[in-house]
């Protein structure tokens, strides 16, 4: 197999693009209900490939998660910043819960298997897939006022711990996430974050995937011959049909179209044609005359645009002070087909009180709806393309707060790239959510972002780790193996009964990603995206991740003074 060896050497990137490609095929296998799904089966080709010698630069790996969470981020932000509050103590508990039961039983395992310091502090961080604990419990073992040659040992160790337990650290976090919690919970994670779903759109108007269309839409139009109406001017019948309004776009007399004005008197046999909402269209056949089909010349393109509502006539009162204060001849011609906050839809209730950055749905001839835009605040101009400009600032301070770090007590504490890369999505995102007139990242993006970020990251790991793991093994037995098979799902499994019987968690999906955040296992994380279905996860996730990214962190120097 020396020539694959010579491949990999000469171009490193084909063993990624391998990993991937073969990696999905397998994920794609079923075995009765088990999956192992792309990541996962990234991860274990990789390790295969690894074995024929592959060097590959960690910047790639570096560059893949920073666009990985910060895509995860910049989804999630605005649910995220609505979530924080009395709502997230259950995620605040659960990153807390799964710290202590993790340092527990790294401990109690360590003792067990007569680990030294480093091994057991390697094995928290492979075990526990937090990186960040190689840096902290290293630095606890330089103070411990070791000779030199113990603390080179030492702090080697640590690295060859991690390097064993890595690779089942990531898998078996996914094992949990995705097959044992639907399991215990007797629900399936899709189905749950449907229900999810549905519940935070409850109230408000429905939500149609892609290709899907209403069969009765609330917005028609209809051409009616005039005979009950003749004599009336366009003015007095849009009046007399009174709510919901409706109106007349365009008036056919023979065969001539006429210039449709208040003023203008409908005369017997005229054509016209009235668009509004189904209940005032439908009723206003008796104040008109009959329906009639298919006349030549009476088509109307009408137009649809979201505006982000800046303006501050409108900030701060409620749907119905709008709409009595709103002069007709400013409104006339346009429907407002529904409201949206931070993306999320809201009821066109009466009641509901506009705020800064909402975005209302308007619907109507091209020149009204532009009059009108131009009174509410900003159009949104619908774009694939990315904005790069604020793609990459948000890249750079997310990777700029991850380089700061703090000592609390002589322990260094710190985001990291992707802890700070997370942050920086969920600000931006937010901020995107608010102004929505620049900063653009079509779904499209974020996803490829998310899938190709996660999946090669996961593969750089097993490229980079794979050989190592199986060198170390047949040097030291599969005693570290098998201790960090323990300190990989006992914490998890511990923590997802307390979650779900004493924290009450009753959707799979949400918990999923909670669990998965809190022991920052990223790979899991995305397998269970990819079980959702939609974006219900990434917000439990978002808030246990941050806190388990310090959280376990500190396990290096406690595990160094502990074991």
């Amino acid at each position: 197999m020396d020539w694959l060896h010579e491949i990999f050497k000469r171009s490193p990137e084909i063993a990624l693009f391998l990993s991937l490609s073969l990696g999905y095929l397998i994920g794609k296998i079923k075995f009765g209900k088990f999956q192992l799904g792309g990541v996962a089966g990234s991860l274990l080709v990789a390790c295969v490939v690894s074995q024929f010698g592959v060097q590959i630069d960690s910047g790639v790996k570096s560059v893949l998660f920073a666009l990985f969470i910060y895509a995860v981020g910049y989804e999630s932000g605005p649910d995220f910043f609505n979530s924080l509050g009395r709502q997230s103590v259950r995620e605040i508990l659960l990153a807390v819960i799964m710290a202590a039961t993790g340092l527990a039983t790294v401990v109690i395992m360590a003792k067990l298997a007569g680990l030294d310091k480093g091994l057991a502090a390697g094995v928290a961080a492979g075990g526990l897939t937090q990186s960040a604990i190689i840096g902290t419990a290293g630095d606890a073992i330089g103070k411990l006022g070791l000779a030199a040659d113990e603390t080179q040992r030492l702090q080697a160790n640590v690295a060859i711990g991690y390097a064993v337990t890595y690779v089942f650290g990531s898998f078996g976090a996914i094992i949990v996430c995705v097959n044992i919690l639907p399991w215990l919970m007797k629900r399936s994670i899709r189905d749950d974050a449907i229900k999810a779903e549905a519940q935070m759109q409850a109230g408000s108007v429905r939500v149609l995937g892609e290709g899907q269309q209403e069969a009765a839409p609330d917005l028609i139009g209809r051409l009616y011959r005039i005979s009950a109406g003749k004599g009336h001017a366009v003015a007095q019948l849009e009046s007399a049909l009174g709510e919901p309004p409706v109106t007349i776009e365009r008036i056919k007399r023979g065969d001539q179209f006429i210039e449709v004005t208040p003023q203008v008197v409908l005369e017997d046999d005229d054509i016209v044609l009235v668009v509004g909402r189904r209940a005032g269209v439908v009723a206003s056949a008796a104040l008109l005359g009959k329906e009639v089909y298919g006349i030549d010349g009476m088509e109307v393109t009408l137009l649809r645009r979201d505006v982000v509502i800046t303006s501050k006539a409108l900030i701060g009162r409620t749907v119905d002070q709008i709409r009595v204060a709103t002069a007709g001849g400013v409104r006339h011609g346009v429907y407002v087909l529904g409201l949206r906050r931070m993306g999320k839809p809201l009821p066109l209730a009466p009641e509901v009180v506009i705020q800064a950055g909402d975005t209302a749905t308007l619907y109507g001839g091209e020149h009204d709806v532009r009059r009108v835009a131009s009174a509410f605040g900003e159009v949104v101009v619908t774009s694939s393309k990315t904005d790069f400009v604020f793609l990459g600032a948000g890249l750079v301070v997310g990777l700029l707060v991850g380089l700061l770090s703090v000592k609390l007590g002589g322990i260094p504490l710190t985001l990291g790239a992707g802890g700070g890369a997370l942050l920086s999505g969920l600000v931006f995102g937010w901020w995107r959510a608010r102004r929505q007139t620049f900063g653009a990242m079509p779904p499209g993006a974020v996803q490829i972002l998310k899938d190709l970020g996660l999946a090669g990251f996961v593969a750089v790991v097993g490229l980079q780790s794979g050989l190592q793991a199986v060198s170390t093994i047949r040097e030291h037995g599969l005693t570290l193996f098998l201790v960090g098979v323990v300190v990989t799902l006992v914490p998890m499994i511990i923590t997802l009964l307390i979650a779900r019987y004493v924290l009450r968690y009753d959707n799979a999906a949400i918990l999923a990603g909670a669990l998965s955040g809190s022991r920052s296992a990223n790979p899991a994380f995305g397998e269970v995206l990819d079980k959702a279905g939609n974006a219900i996860p990434t917000v439990p996730f978002a808030i246990t991740y941050a806190l388990a990214n310090v959280l376990l962190t500190l396990l290096g120097p406690l595990i160094v003074a502990l074991a």
